[in-house]
């Protein structure tokens, strides 16, 4: 370690010559970091280290994506992580944390404006209590006991005021937008950790319950805690469990599985309307959770909309693998969609059906509608893809944190595991909304020793699935590759597939703030196929895109019946809608499925007879 003493009577260039070179044509930096180096008396070794940092900070390339004024709009979503890639190693981290302290000690005057700034923010904190106002959005600091308390509305202040240093700091060093990102999302995990309200001593919320409780709100809080230590992996429980079952009061649209294969079961709804279009359409699930999303409970769920709205529906379910299955790659799901669309045509009676997909369902879909156009089977009139981006993104897809090295340690880990567990999935999902799905459940299940919610949402959330070893690394290969994008990119079961040669008509549904798929990739999604597209923006996240039921006064989307190549030339030419996108997709919809027809009186075939009653099997299975 060097000595950080000042030396006074240091030879003038004793240590200075690595610094003095390193900056010709730069006197200023020069002279600045020779006078840094002979007053900390740095080592050349340590000073090299210096020369190189600020080299790059300073190189051209460099500025021409610094300042404030070229970061993005706050708006604009940016995707953190991906559970395909796993959490943000301690060596990113640190990595990261050391390039912001390197930046930060090369603009020692941002440290103190942000300082003084805080300062004085504080100070006006305790002169007045309301001069540091809570940001919209911000659910921590509601309860009313932040007002009734002076000591704790001031430690709130306080707070606030220091998280928001902290954050401005990271907006002035000079860094490239995404390493701006990375540092702020690194940073909030911190802060928002640190926040008082996680705190029983000072959340004031959480005191007054105790009081109030005779102190049982403690006592119930230490045995939630326990048990979330031994069934929920040291996390607080998002859902009170005991509430749903399933097939009962959520994934409760009566059908049968009339077709099963190793990969998926093949679910047919009964009809409720008297008519029905004659031709179908398959609901395709993400490849990591279980089917139900799209049939939550009565009132939510798409597929209860669509079959009272006259359509015929059918839902895959996919079987929940383990490790035996860790050769199933696209080619095996694939196959599995294809006999599942041979047995709906077999029922059905008809040529072409419609089909459905969600979130990562739209990767096996696009292969599979890839595969059918490069053999010429005309089996598809229609593709809906809801929150769904089949490339890079511009490498957003798959956050912020993946580079090389953590995408061939996350293949390498579930080829020794044989799968991509769903719990692990579920925790790089859980800190990617820190505030929401871990400090909410630690006040409430902990501080305030209260069950947690029964919510079908994350009841659903919390039912997770694996993904095959040989499928995750699919994936990951599709979304760094741009292999969908890329003609020839992707070959399935042995045929080079091109999305331009698919023309079947396209419908895209992005989510407005959707942090997972960002709607400019989904909106670039729909102009990979050869067929029209259609692209309507919902005006919420990405859950609640896909879960979007008519009656909601709130709801809203956008859409541009003229459309536009580029996302922005859409979003200028789009115009507002209130309610659900749902209504405007079941026209959309019907104008594809054909003429209507008198509703089955019984499902199946005789080839293909029921197996059992919805929900099936494989969504049981754990």
């Amino acid at each position: 370690m060097w000595n950080y003493k000042p030396t006074k009577h240091m030879p003038k260039n004793a240590a200075a010559k690595p610094l003095a070179s390193a900056f010709d044509g730069n006197t200023a930096l020069s002279n600045y970091m020779n006078g840094m180096q002979q007053l900390y008396s740095l080592p050349n070794a340590v000073a090299n280290q210096w020369v190189e940092m600020v080299r790059n900070v300073n190189s051209p390339a460099s500025n021409q994506t610094k300042g404030l004024e070229d970061k993005k709009a706050q708006d604009e979503k940016v995707k953190l992580n991906s559970p395909f890639v796993g959490g943000v190693s301690p060596q990113d981290m640190v990595k990261l944390f050391s390039k912001v302290g390197g930046q930060v000690i090369c603009k020692p005057a941002v440290v103190l404006e942000e300082t003084n700034k805080l300062a004085k923010e504080l100070t006006a904190a305790v002169a007045n209590p309301e001069a540091l106002e809570v940001e919209k959005g911000d659910r921590r600091f509601r309860d009313d006991a932040w007002d009734r308390s002076p000591m704790h509305k001031m430690a709130m202040h306080g707070y606030l005021a220091w998280s928001r240093a902290i954050n401005n700091m990271i907006d002035h060093v000079e860094l490239e937008d995404k390493d701006v990102q990375r540092a702020r999302y690194l940073s909030s995990l911190v802060t928002d950790a640190l926040s008082p309200t996680n705190n029983l001593l000072s959340n004031p919320a959480a005191l007054e319950k105790l009081r109030e409780s005779g102190g049982k709100s403690l006592m119930e809080g230490f045995q939630n805690f326990a048990k979330d230590i031994s069934e929920n992996n040291w996390l607080p429980a998002q859902v009170d469990k005991s509430a749903f079952q399933v097939g009962e009061n959520i994934a409760a649209t009566p059908g049968d599985v009339i077709y099963r294969n190793d990969v998926l079961e093949l679910i047919q709804y009964a009809p409720t309307t008297p008519l029905v279009h004659e031709r179908p359409i398959m609901f395709i699930p993400p490849v990591v959770n279980k089917y139900y999303l799209l049939d939550l409970a009565p009132g939510k769920s798409a597929v209860e909309y669509l079959v009272n709205s006259g359509f015929q529906v059918f839902m895959v379910s996919w079987r929940n693998p383990t490790r035996e299955h860790r050769h199933w790659g696209l080619d095996e799901y694939v196959t599995a969609l294809e006999e599942g669309i041979e047995a709906i045509r077999s029922i059905t009676l008809m040529d072409e059906i419609n089909l459905y997909a969600a979130c990562t369902g739209a990767i096996p879909m696009a292969a599979l509608l890839g595969y059918l156009a490069a053999k010429k089977k005309k089996y598809v009139k229609s593709a809906t893809m809801v929150v769904a981006v089949l490339d890079s993104n511009e490498k957003q897809s798959l956050g912020l944190f993946a580079s090389n090295e953590a995408i061939a340690m996350a293949k390498m880990k579930s080829r020794y595991k044989g799968v991509l567990d769903g719990e692990e999935m579920g925790r790089v999902f859980t800190w990617m909304r820190p505030n929401d799905l871990v400090w909410n459940y630690w006040v409430n299940n902990y501080l305030m020793g209260k069950k947690p919610p029964a919510f079908d949402i994350l009841f659903w959330n919390n039912d997770s699935t694996r993904v095959t070893a040989k499928l995750h690394e699919d994936l990951l290969d599709v979304f760094s590759l741009d292999l969908l994008k890329v003609p020839g990119g992707l070959t399935v079961k042995g045929e080079p597939i091109d999305l331009k040669q698919v023309d079947c008509d396209i419908y895209m549904v992005g989510g407005q703030t959707d942090h997972i798929s960002v709607w400019k990739g989904c909106f670039n999604s729909a102009k990979f196929f050869g067929g029209d597209s259609e692209f309507v923006l919902h005006s919420s996240g990405h859950v609640q895109s896909i879960i979007n039921p008519p009656g909601n006064p709130k709801a809203s989307y956008m859409h541009n019946a003229k459309g536009a190549k580029t996302s922005d030339e859409w979003l200028a030419g789009a115009s507002k809608a209130q309610g659900s996108w749902w209504d405007h997709w079941a026209g959309w919809l019907g104008t594809r499925s054909g003429d209507e027809k008198a509703a089955p009186y019984k499902l199946g075939s005789n080839q293909h007879a029921p197996l059992m009653r919805a929900p099936g099997a494989y969504v049981l299975e754990k």
